[in-house]
């Protein structure tokens, strides 16, 4: 039966050639036969592009052609082939075709694609437009803020918190250390600061003859631009609740550093580690009165280029191991942990100040993923060609949208100077922002962006982390970012909640190890699922076997 089934596709394939055949489809080609069905040719487009490449298996050909059917794409690109419906996802272990697949070559040069937004606004929402269910919202006077607060959070338009804020708020308020990672815009600052500032407010502060006492809140920011826009918020917050917010922060001299933390009693201080570390060792500062802790924008503060000051901040603060040792006399400091994506190496560092099993870890659903709700493009250019490219883009967006906010992100501070001088040869009105400059040329800079007063901003990763920018529709990346942190980072600018747009991220891509990241940034959008290498869980440190003397 077999075989007279496989004569009669034979007889077919003669009759028909412009049919495909494989061995998979067999059988239901002979079962059509024999029930006197229409026979079902091959496209003449498909059938060209398979003649074209005879290399090429057709049933690997036929999968990349599905990805394109009718209907909205995730993934346009240049070649259409390769574009990807919305609703088709590619499983663990599928062939994933990929458009930066050859990338690496010079004659790539050219080559796009686009990751379509799937989404019309920020998944961050508060409880009531993200659950749908009003019954089960928390609201803030539930989650047991102070009436102070709530009148505050009013005042600033704020009603009712995110899911990730009534999470994070809930925890704290039980005294438990946190650690919360969340993707940006989710509101991570108010989470903290409101359970700061009730604890501030229902405590009060014992009377002493000692007018040094040190903060009773402290928060520390890897910026001063972030350590800025932070001091703004707890400022709106506490502006009448008596309460004492000072921000100290490096480039302004040891001696305005003193003036602050001597003036008078500090409730909660904003600062950066360097600056902080230079005030322990001088003494113009104490730690022992510390009953919050807080480390925002983690992953950067853990990374290289802080951790060896923050472990030694650290070591100069008592960290409650349980919620029993958060209260008394001899009571030690709550620890709250933030950031956009989890911070690697945290384990290490934090076994050596407190139990790892005394803190909570709240994740947010959309963590390390690609934000839904951004456009995000990616070109293979030539790096010859990608300044003349980066200009024709610029020109044609303040052209066409004028008012417009764009940061336009450089890998090293060198970068942006230079590419600040091309700008200025083309009469493009900009400011820099780069860690290099002295602290009076950056004062201020951020603030005249977000004004309005300037368009263009180019800058490093120092305005990646945390700053609040609303008003930015466009991220343009001329240096790809070095890593998948980093990308998430740049690309959290765009599409926050309050922006008026969703905004689009730009991103030029030319060096081998670009593409790279660029391909793992691909396969994840195909495949739907989190970027790779993204740590999700706080791990115990790896004990070293040290042979016994």
């Amino acid at each position: 039966m077999l075989g007279c089934g496989c004569a009669r596709l034979r007889a077919l394939l003669r009759e028909s050639p412009g049919l495909r055949y494989s061995a998979g489809a067999a059988s239901r080609v002979s079962a059509a036969a024999d029930d006197r069905l229409p026979v079902i040719r091959v496209p003449q487009k498909v059938r060209l592009r398979l003649q074209e490449k005879p290399g090429r298996a057709a049933g690997n050909e036929a999968a990349a052609v599905r990805l394109a059917r009718p209907g909205r794409l995730l993934i346009a690109a240049k070649r259409p082939h390769l574009n990807q419906h919305a609703g088709h996802t590619f499983g663990k272990f599928d062939r994933v075709p990929l458009v930066s697949k050859g990338w690496k070559h010079r004659k790539a040069a050219g080559d796009y694609f686009v990751i379509n937004n799937t989404r019309t606004q920020p998944p961050v929402l508060p409880e009531e437009e993200e659950e749908g269910v009003r019954g089960k919202v928390r609201s803030f006077s539930s989650l047991g803020l102070c009436e102070e607060l709530r009148n505050a959070l009013d005042r600033m338009g704020i009603s009712r918190p995110t899911k990730v804020q009534a999470q994070t708020i809930a925890a704290l308020m039980r005294r438990k250390n946190v650690l919360c990672a969340a993707e940006t815009g989710s509101g991570k600052t108010l989470s903290y600061l409101l359970p700061l500032m009730h604890t501030l407010i229902s405590e009060g502060r014992e009377a002493t003859e000692d007018d040094r006492q040190g903060p009773r809140g402290l928060v520390l920011l890897p910026s001063r631009e972030l350590a800025d826009q932070v001091r703004q918020v707890a400022r709106s917050l506490a502006s009448n609740l008596n309460l004492n917010v000072h921000t100290i922060g490096g480039g302004r001299g040891i001696g305005s550093v003193k003036r602050t933390l001597s003036s008078g009693q500090i409730d909660l201080l904003i600062s950066t580690p360097g600056v902080l570390w230079k005030a322990l060792k001088r003494d113009f500062i104490s730690l022992h009165d510390l009953i919050y802790l807080v480390l925002d924008e983690a992953d950067t503060l853990f990374d290289e280029s802080f951790v060896a000051l923050l472990e030694d901040i650290l070591h100069q603060t008592q960290i409650a191991s349980n919620v029993s040792e958060t209260h008394g006399v001899e009571r030690k400091a709550q620890l709250v942990v933030t950031g956009a994506t989890f911070p690697g190496g945290v384990g290490e560092l934090l076994s050596k100040v407190t139990d790892l099993g005394s803190i909570a870890t709240i994740k947010s659903k959309g963590l390390h993923y690609l934000m839904p709700h951004v456009k995000q493009k990616f070109m293979k250019v030539k790096r010859a060609d990608k300044v003349s490219d980066f200009l024709k883009m610029l020109k044609e967006l303040l052209a066409e949208r004028p008012g417009i906010g764009i940061l336009v992100f450089c890998n090293n501070a060198a970068t942006v100077n230079w590419l600040g001088y091309v700008l200025e040869d083309h009469a493009v009105k900009h400011s820099r922002l780069q860690g290099n400059m002295q602290a009076e040329k950056r004062s201020g800079i951020f603030c005249t962006f977000q004004q309005g007063l300037i368009d263009v901003l180019l800058c490093t990763d120092i305005a990646s982390r945390g700053l609040d920018t609303q008003r930015v529709e466009i991220v343009i990346n001329y240096d790809f970012p070095p890593t998948l942190c980093d990308y998430i980072h740049r690309a959290g600018r765009v599409g926050r909640v309050g922006s008026k747009v969703l905004g689009t991220v730009v991103s030029f891509v030319t060096h081998p190890w670009d593409v790279e990241l660029v391909q793992k940034i691909e396969t994840s959008a195909r495949q739907k699922v989190i970027l790779p290498g993204m740590e999700s869980k706080i791990s115990e440190p790896v004990r070293k076997n040290v042979p016994e003397l």
